[in-house]
């Protein structure tokens, strides 16, 4: 499968993290951050996203307090 970059995809982003070479590239994004052991910061609430901390014990940590 072609990952294709979208404007649409970047606008859309979430991540705060601007040197990301993978921004609107998101299966790149889930394919790096699936290797790492780690969920993308798009699924994050926004000031947990800031954290930059896109571990999975955070993010149910995190989907806990909702």
């Amino acid at each position: 499968m072609e990952c294709l970059h979208s404007e649409d995809n970047r606008r859309k982003c979430t991540c705060t993290y601007e040197p990301c070479p993978r921004k609107g590239f998101c299966c790149q994004c889930i394919a790096y951050h699936r290797q790492m052991g780690e969920l993308p910061g798009c699924l994050f609430p926004p000031a947990v996203e800031r954290t930059y901390d896109r571990s999975v014990a955070r993010f149910v940590q995190a989907m806990a307090r909702r």
